[in-house]
C-alpha cells in the first residue's frame, strides 16, 4: 500500500520534544528524530477551535470554534469576525460547532459543509450536517441547508464525533459518535456509532450496503464505532481511514470497509473509566468484527488526523499525523509497506490539547489547539 521508507527503529519512542532554541518571537524549535521541528504561531484568540479547511488561492483558512463561530484566518494570521449564516448549535458538554470541509467543486459552487450538535425537543442532542454558500467577501454563509441528522437524538453532551471526508468519487462520508450509548453502535436502526455515506446533497446512494433492508438505516456504511474524532482519505489508495476514542484504553485507527462491523462495544481493548470491564464486551477479538488497524492500550485521546504526501519535508513522506487531547501531543506514525512500525510523540512541551491537524498547500502541517485561547500553529522541519 505504501512504498517502503527508511526506518530508524522499530520501537515506540518516548517523548522527543525538548526545546532546542527560540529564534523568533513567534517561532519555536524542538528536537525530533527527523531533526528540528519548527512551530510558528499563525494566530491565537480562538475559543476551543475544532477544525480547519484551506480556502483556494491563498485566501486563508476556515476555522470552527466549538461555541458556534466560523471564522476566516487570513494568510497573515488576521482573524475575521464570525461569519454569519452559521446554524445555531448546541454548545454543551462536547457538543457545538464541529467539522468543516469544502465542496470538491468549491471553485464553482462555493459550498461549505459543517457538522454540529443539534438539540431536539426533549433536550437530547445528535450530530447534524449541512451546507451553505460562502459569500464572495467571505462574511456569510448563504442558504444554509441541513442535509443530515443523526437519529434518534440520544446525547446529553457526549460523543458526537464527528468528521467529514469526500472521497475521489464525490461521496460524502460522516464519521459519528455513539452519544455515549454503547449498545446503539450495533443497532442498525440507529445512526449512533456509524460511518454514513451520502451524496453531497444528503441523499442516500442506492449502492450503500444496507439499502432496502427492513429496519436498517440506509445511510450506514460501517458500524460498531465509539467516538470518531478523526477521518482522512489515504491519498495513495483512496481508502477512508478514521480514528476513535476508546474508553479507558483502546483508542483505534481503522480502515473503513463497506458494511464493516468495528466491534464496539462487543470487541474492545479498553475498560470502563471505573476500572471495571465493559459490560457488553466479549474480548479484544470477536467473530464477525474487524480488528483495529492500530490500537493504543493507553488512550492518548486521539482527534484530527492527516497523511503527509507533500514534497517539502521528505522525512515525513507517507507518515500519518494524529492530534492527541489527553496526552497533549502530535503523534507521528511511520510505515514500512502497509504496516505501522514506529511512533513518535511531538509538541508535548507546548502542553496544549491538539484537536486538529491538516496538511497545508505549502507542505507544512497546521495544528489547532483546543483551549480557551486556542492557537493555529504552523509546523515544519528546519
Amino acid at each position: 500500500m505504501f512504498r517502503k521508507t527508511l526506518i530508524a527503529t522499530l520501537c515506540t519512542t518516548a517523548l522527543l520534544t525538548v526545546p532546542l532554541t527560540t529564534y523568533a518571537a513567534d517561532i519555536q524549535e524542538f528536537k525530533s528524530e527527523q531533526g528540528s521541528v519548527t512551530v510558528e504561531q499563525v494566530t491565537q484568540g480562538l475559543e476551543h477551535p475544532w477544525a480547519l479547511a484551506f480556502l483556494p488561492d491563498k485566501q486563508g483558512m476556515l476555522v470552527t470554534e466549538r461555541p458556534g463561530n466560523l471564522r476566516v484566518v487570513a494568510a497573515d494570521g488576521k482573524l475575521s469576525k464570525p461569519i454569519s449564516g452559521v446554524p445555531q448549535v448546541w454548545a454543551s458538554g462536547q457538543g457545538g460547532l464541529l467539522d468543516v470541509v469544502l465542496s470538491p467543486d468549491f471553485a464553482n459552487d462555493r459550498l461549505v459543509y459543517l457538522t454540529y450538535a443539534e438539540v431536539g425537543k426533549d433536550g437530547k442532542a445528535g450530530t447534524a450536517a449541512g451546507r451553505g454558500r460562502l459569500s464572495a467577501d467571505m462574511s456569510k454563509l448563504e442558504n444554509f441547508t441541513v442535509i443530515f441528522r443523526q437519529q434518534p437524538k440520544l446525547s446529553v453532551g457526549n460523543h458526537f464525533g464527528s468528521r467529514m471526508v469526500f472521497d475521489r468519487d464525490g461521496y460524502l462520508f460522516i464519521a459519528l459518535g455513539e452519544n455515549n450509548n454503547r449498545p446503539t453502535s450495533q443497532d442498525l436502526d440507529k445512526l449512533q456509532g456509524k460511518v454514513v455515506r451520502l451524496f453531497p446533497d444528503g441523499k442516500v446512494p442506492p449502492d450503500n450496503p444496507f439499502v432496502g433492508q427492513k429496519n436498517v438505516r440506509p445511510e450506514i456504511w460501517s458500524y460498531g464505532h465509539r467516538n470518531q474524532q478523526g477521518a482522512t482519505l489515504n491519498p495513495w489508495t483512496g481508502t477512508l481511514w478514521t480514528n476513535e476514542h476508546g474508553p479507558r484504553g483502546g483508542d483505534e485507527v481503522n480502515i473503513v470497509e463497506r458494511g464493516g462491523n468495528y466491534g464496539w462495544p462487543l470487541a474492545t481493548d479498553g475498560i470502563n473509566y471505573s476500572g471495571e470491564p465493559i459490560p457488553e464486551a466479549k474480548g479484544k477479538v470477536v467473530e464477525g468484527t474487524i480488528r483495529p488497524f492500530h490500537v493504543w492500550e493507553k488512550s492518548p485521546a486521539i482527534s484530527g488526523m492527516t497523511f503527509y504526501d507533500a514534497s517539502r519535508f521528505k522525512a515525513w513522506d507517507h507518515n500519518l499525523f494524529i492530534g492527541a487531547l489527553a496526552s497533549q501531543e502530535l503523534i507521528r506514525l511511520q510505515f514500512d509497506g502497509d504496516k505501522i512500525v514506529h511512533e513518535e510523540r511531538l509538541l508535548g512541551d507546548l502542553k496544549q490539547r491538539i484537536r486538529d491537524v491538516r496538511q497545508g498547500p505549502d507542505g507544512y502541517l497546521y495544528v489547532l489547539t483546543d483551549e480557551d485561547n486556542g492557537q493555529l500553529l504552523k509546523v515544519g522541519l528546519k
